[in-house]
């Protein structure tokens, strides 16, 4: 059975396979307003217009004496008529032919234009040496001059960092309308799978990826409820899946969804919703396995340790972030050279595992040694991963590459 994700197939790039997300999935969360202290990490979910200017008047850039500029005599020398720290306006506009002392942030004084800066200047006690080389407006701030008001400040699908929560308050807001977190669970199956911290039995293994799923989901900001460990068992599948429906906007697993007499995911998810398979042109990882339970998105990511990372980041971190509310989830790419030799066919797009070096004012990239997709170790040992696109051939040492870092991965 298909439905929403159903797609081609032939051999799908990554930028098809984001394509066909962004076109898919809107918003699975509602909305909510939280306090500034609560909404790092969140979501905006409408646009942010300031109702102010920011700064809310003409103020001084410096400490020091603003004056009228035309005001300046050739000798420089203005009368000290008051002073104005920032909190303390002057009463009334300034006196035609004086200065006032002035401090970084304080309003402007009507009628005051310029300010000069107090090492260029000299007190005399009761009047003040201006230099001469200042132009009309220097080191005066307009009013408006960071945020005008009436314009939009912050854009719907912004996630807020501690930048944004500032603007936000710099334009008087307490609180802001954003997307509630996206409820997502997340299950491992197979009775061969053993929680750590208990016994391992003969032919049995811990489970690592659903701790690794989980994080990543948690570092995106969802709120995550593990299911545990699954048995191999059609019937227990199938209801978990459905309690899980009911209650949460994304279901996640690894592995578990191929064709064998013991993979009771793929046909647990067929009996109550739909489930395709896109075949990614992507290394390392396979098919990835996207669906519906109920209505419920379900991801279904490769089972080995590597490969999870990697098509988290290429198709469930998008996908995540979408259903967040979130506008941009590309991301960044930074330039590198290789400080490796690679051979890579054209035709699928390849992560390799990489840390980061300076070396003589450069920034060189550091391939790890093995590039077995159960090797868990080597995303300790890497810094984040290097992008060869599909239709770039071999890589030679001081080449540019793109690199990804696993830390913007996590948010």
């Amino acid at each position: 059975m298909t439905g929403r994700f159903a797609a081609g197939s032939d051999l799908m790039s990554v930028a098809q396979a984001l394509s066909l997300l962004e076109a898919r999935l809107s918003p699975a969360v509602g909305t909510e307003e939280t306090g500034l202290h609560h909404a790092l990490g969140r979501i905006l979910a409408e646009d942010l217009v300031s109702g102010v200017n920011v700064p809310p008047h003409d103020n001084s850039a410096v400490d020091g004496w603003a004056f009228r500029r035309a005001d300046l005599p050739a000798d420089g020398i203005l009368p000290v008529v008051g002073r104005v720290a920032a909190g303390h306006p002057l009463e009334g506009p300034l006196p035609q032919g004086g200065a006032v002392r002035i401090f970084t942030g304080a309003p402007m004084p009507t009628g005051a234009d310029t300010v000069a800066m107090q090492e260029d200047c000299k007190d005399l006690g009761g009047s003040v040496a201006l230099p001469a080389k200042l132009a009309e407006g220097d080191n005066a701030r307009a009013a408006g001059e960071d945020i005008s008001k009436g314009s939009v400040v912050l854009h719907a699908g912004t996630r807020l960092r501690p930048q944004e929560l500032g603007v936000a308050a710099a334009t008087g807001r307490s609180s802001l309308k954003v997307f509630r977190p996206l409820r997502a669970a997340v299950f491992s199956t197979g009775d061969e799978i053993r929680n750590p911290g208990t016994e391992l039995p003969p032919g049995c293994i811990f489970d690592t990826n659903r701790f690794t799923a989980t994080g990543l989901l948690r570092a995106l900001g969802a709120e995550v409820t593990d299911l545990g460990i699954l048995p191999d068992r059609f019937e227990v599948i199938r209801d978990a899946l459905a309690e899980a429906a009911a209650s949460h906007q994304l279901i996640l697993t690894s592995g578990g969804v191929s064709v064998g007499d013991e993979d009771h995911v793929k046909p647990a998810v067929l009996a109550q919703g739909s489930l395709d398979f896109w075949r990614l042109a992507i290394k390392p990882g396979r098919p990835v396995a996207l669906g519906e339970v109920k209505g419920t998105p379900f991801v279904g990511l490769p089972g080995n340790p590597v490969a999870v990372m990697v098509t988290f980041m290429a198709i469930a971190r998008p996908m995540v972030l979408r259903l967040m509310g979130a506008a941009q989830t590309d991301l960044p790419r930074y330039p590198v050279e290789a400080g490796f030799a690679f051979r890579h066919k054209p035709g699928r797009r390849e992560y390799l595992r990489a840390r980061l070096a300076h070396m003589d004012g450069r920034l060189v990239a550091a391939k790890f040694p093995s590039d077995g997709s159960g090797v868990l170790t080597s995303m300790t040992w890497s810094d984040g991963l290097v992008d060869i696109p599909e239709d770039r051939g071999d890589i030679a040492p001081g080449e540019m590459v793109e690199f990804l870092s696993y830390a913007d991965m996590m948010r």
